[in-house]
This record gives C-alpha cells, structure tokens and sequence, in this order.
C-alpha cells in the first residue's frame, strides 16, 4: 500500500514553496520524522519530515519547482517486498551499494581526523630522534611474570629497523624521562584542551595497531630533523592554539586555520579570527570580480525571501509615513567595553562585538521610551512591556529579520549567545519562520559593510528600527582639545503615526548615551 505525502503548510499562511533540495532518491528507506526535503517558502528554508515509514516509490516533483500547499509530492510505500526477484536483486544491490558508500566516507573522515592528530602531536615533540627512540627506562612497567624485550636503536626514522618500530605514539614515556616535553608543554606550545604536563605522555600519545606505523609520521620525522632551523619561521613552527569549538567553525567553514591570523590572548586562534577568513565574509563585501555573463539579460524568477521581501518593503515604505534621525556617537568607551568582555572567562568562547552593547542600549532605551516598541492597527496602537529583538540578517538568500524573544529578561551573556546562535542559524539557511514571528523593533548593521549611516525601512508591524554605523577612528573635541576618538553614527527610522518627533529624539539620545558611557547599564 503506497501513501502519498502532499506539501504542507508550514506556518503563516503559507501558498506556495519551492523544493530546494531532495534528501531521498526513489527506493531508498525512511522513517518517521526522517527529513524528506528542504523547502524554501517566503520565509526561510524549512526541512520536511517524514509522516511514514516505508520506502520512497516515487518523487513526484523536481528540485527547483514550485507547487502549491496540498499538491502531492512523493508517494511512499509500506516496505512490502518488490514482487519479482529482478526488482528484490536491483533493491538488494542500491541499499547494499549505499551502506558501502556510507561506511567509505565514514571511514575516509576517521583516517583524516587520525592522520591530522598523529601530525599535531609529532610535530609538538621537541626531538623527534629522541622521541622515535626512547631509552629502556622511559618504556613501561611490564606486569609481574611477562618478560619485556628490550627495543633495538634506531638507526634512522626514514628505514626503521623491523624489531624497533617508531615508537613515538606507542609507549607513553615515564616522568623521569620526559623531561624535554614537559619544557616544551611549559612554553605555551600546548593544544587547548590536551592539557599540559602531567600525564603528559599517556594524554597525547596512543598505542598503534599492532605492526602499524604511520607513514606520514616517517615523513614529517624525516622532514624534520632534516630541515634547517631558520628555513621556518618561528610563527609557522609553532602548533595552532584554538579551541575545539573555533577548530569546528573553521572546518565548517573551510577556513585554514595555517592562514589565519591569530589576535587572542599567546597567539590564541579566536572566532573573529575564523569568521574574517569565512566564504560568508563575500556577503559583506566583494572579494572578487567576476567576469560578466554570457547573456546580455539574466532573467531571475521573483520568488521565495525576495518576493517576500519586496512585498514586505513596498508596503512599509507606502503606508506608514518615515521620520528619520541621526546622531555622531563617541563609542571609545564601548569599544573599551568590548575588549574587556572578550578578555573575560565569563565570555570566553562567545562573540562578543559592539552589537551586543548596542542591542543593551536599545533594550535599555525602551524601557524609558515604550511607544517605539509599538505597533499600529488603525484602530488602537498596541504598546509592548517585552522586546522581541529583531536583527537585520544579510545571507546569500537575502535579507531576513531573525528576533531574539525576550531580549528584555537576558543578561549580557545570555544576550550574546542568543545573538551568536541566531547569527549562524541565519547564515546556515535554518532561520525557522517562528524565529521571525512577532518582532518588536529592529537593529540593522550596517557598519558590517563599511558604512557610516542610512535610512532604514521600518520591519512590518514595526514602529522603529535602528542602524549602527561603521565605528572608526575620527578627530573628536574632549574637554576642549582635539583628540582620536573611536566614533559611530546612528540612524534611525520611525512610524510617525506613532512616535512624535521628541520620543524619537529621547529614544536615540539614551541610545547614544549608553554608547558614549556603558556603565549606564548598571542602573
């Protein structure tokens, strides 16, 4: 029996969407709640799962089309056998032929994350000839009654003897000769999160296969003790320090952490270190010039964010009337501010920038200002005691606007996880349409993009919204002489059918003020 799965509807009245991607070919087993397809509707990309188990009979519409809610767009079986034995074979073989697939890739990326790892730890020892050959008194206690053989000297790393293998990972050496490699743990050279000396051998180094060594180790011993010592530079010599979450963000992002500039605290590898290096910094700015296309006219459909989006901006920008004000901020102190957080081991691990300060200073400036956390329905203004927080996401599918529920109950810290977490689910494509749902009033980020201020078209149900400018160094008055001062401007846009002119002007004053002295957030 085959049941057939029609597109649903995922949230706020949805119509239409456009199948993205596939995730099941025909033929393949699914089960419940496993995802079928990614979507994309006006909002955002949305993954659909599965309300069967079964096996997938047929895709019934292409990636790329777009179909109303309710039209049928896979047909799945109840996992009853193929009837005849060329269909249970050519079954047999496409499930067989995709679990060895599966296992192979499996296997591929275990091998390279072990090879990477034997290189790291290789390449921290501090003589890889002593390393590779270890004296009789640092090898192991052998247990009572087992006698032990003592190992032959290697001769050299590049043709080891066969009765003394390399034993630089196999035999954890004891404290009394490990002398060398404490030093060297001792001089910052240390992965984060392998620890330091102490256990040093038994936590870094892993007892190979029996009859196994690795040959990439022979290489790089050899490499090493041969090249000279002023042919690498000493910042290339030393191990990369980086975190095990900044070392997944960088995979992640297929980022080279050898090419990165490191800016933490003893040459720590930080994540604004990884993110500058990002592909996705190409949405901030133009990296390259590409050459122009073969057509003289690109024709791109207007569907999905983009229709969404010009639907969204059109009526924003006809039916409420915009009022627009600016002010030049010192932001010398917030930028202090931020430097001290980032040094913080309350914040270590977490993004701190001057947004996060600047979504405080709104938060904290709505309280004393609540008609700009307003909406408009023609017949009553409804004002909001909580601020849904939205931010201003530019991704390669367009502009969203993510919010941050409850901004107004967070402390600082919480405040910057909530905002690095909705960063990258925008970035990823994984902001849910619930993530955009029922926003109270807007942060844009221009200064990302270099620029110094705009004119912000106010979100939909919305009655302001605030853009932070690039902050730079400029020549700034303090205390009557002319100084380099950290400065910033802000911009921001209101519905003048709801906030007159001096609440607008009050609001984006104790924005700037905090800016200038965030010891105000302390009130």
């Amino acid at each position: 029996m085959s049941s057939e799965f029609a597109l649903p509807d995922v949230g706020e009245g949805l119509t239409e969407a456009e199948i993205v991607e596939w995730k099941v070919a025909a033929g393949d087993t699914v089960a419940i709640n496993q995802v079928l397809v990614e979507i994309e509707t006006a909002k955002s990309l949305v993954e659909l799962p599965s309300p069967f188990a079964g096996v997938v009979e047929s895709i019934l519409v292409s990636s790329g089309d777009t179909v109303d809610v309710g039209t049928p767009i896979i047909t799945i079986g109840d996992g009853t056998a193929p009837t005849t034995p060329g269909d249970r074979a050519a079954q047999a073989e496409s499930l067989e032929s995709g679990g060895m697939a599966r296992t192979a890739q499996i296997i591929a990326q275990e091998e390279e994350a072990l090879s990477e790892q034997r290189a790291r730890h290789l390449e921290n020892a501090v003589d890889p000839v002593a390393v590779s050959a270890p004296p009789a008194a640092a090898a192991p206690a052998a247990p009572a009654g087992v006698a032990v053989q003592a190992p032959a000297p290697v001769a050299s790393a590049a043709a080891p003897s066969p009765a003394a293998p390399v034993a630089a990972p196999a035999a954890p050496a004891a404290p009394a000769a490990s002398a060398p490699v404490a030093d060297d743990s001792g001089s910052g050279a240390v992965l984060v999160g392998y620890g330091a000396a102490g256990g040093h051998g038994q936590t870094r180094r892993r007892q190979p296969s029996k009859g196994q060594v690795d040959a990439r180790q022979l290489r790089i011993a050899e490499q090493g003790r041969r090249r000279p010592a002023t042919s690498v530079p000493a910042a290339q010599a030393l191990p990369i320090i980086a975190k095990p979450p900044i070392r997944k963000l960088a995979k992640d992002l297929e980022v080279d952490l050898t090419l990165v500039q490191p800016t933490g605290l003893a040459g720590e590898v930080t994540r604004d270190d990884v993110i500058r290096h990002a592909k996705q910094a190409s949405v901030f700015r133009n990296i390259e010039t590409p050459e122009w296309g073969e057509e003289r006219v690109e024709r791109i459909p207007v569907k999905g964010v983009r229709k969404a989006i010009a639907a969204a901006m059109t009526s924003s920008a006809y039916t409420a009337p915009h009022v627009s004000l600016f002010v030049d901020v010192d932001a010398t102190r917030t930028m202090e501010f931020v430097k001290r957080l980032k040094a913080s081991p309350q914040f270590a691990g977490v993004k701190v920038s001057p947004l996060l300060i600047m979504a405080k200073a709104i938060i904290w400036a709505v309280r004393r200002n609540p008609m700009v956390n307003s909406a408009w329905t023609d017949r009553e203004i409804l004002v909001r005691h909580f601020v849904n927080l939205g931010i201003a996401a530019a991704t390669p599918r367009g502009l969203i606007v993510p919010n941050v529920k409850e901004a107004q109950s967070m402390s600082l810290l919480e405040l910057a996880q909530a905002l690095e977490q909705l960063t990258l689910t925008a970035r990823d494509g994984k902001t849910t349409p619930a993530d955009m749902r029922d926003g109270t009033i807007t942060i844009t980020n221009i200064g990302v993009f270099g620029m110094d201020t705009g004119t912000p078209i106010l979100n939909p149900g919305e009655v302001a919204i605030v853009a932070l400018g690039t902050i730079k160094p400029k020549a700034w008055v303090v205390d009557g002489e002319v100084r380099s001062r950290m400065v910033t401007t802000i911009g921001a846009s209101f519905d003048h059918r709801v906030v007159d002119g001096d609440v607008a002007s009050r609001f984006v004053a104790d924005v700037a003020s905090v800016l200038e002295e965030p010891a105000l957030l302390l009130d």
